[in-house]
């Protein structure tokens, strides 16, 4: 199967940054929310998207 070497590098990089809070989401996202509060450039929160409506032909 063909590997993607900047698919792996990413892959590496994510799984080094979580294996410093030893895979807990919750401590990642206290991390995450932290450097995003320390950052200067401005969070923009969009509301979600509504779904979109699909039919569907079978009987």
């Amino acid at each position: 199967m063909w590997e993607d070497p900047i698919v792996e590098e990413t892959r590496k990089i994510r799984q080094a940054y979580t294996a410093q809070f030893d895979n807990d989401l919750e401590a990642i996202f206290r991390d995450l929310k932290a450097k995003e509060q320390a950052t200067e450039r401005e969070v923009v929160s969009l509301p979600p998207r509504k779904p979109i409506q699909t039919t569907s032909n079978v009987s």
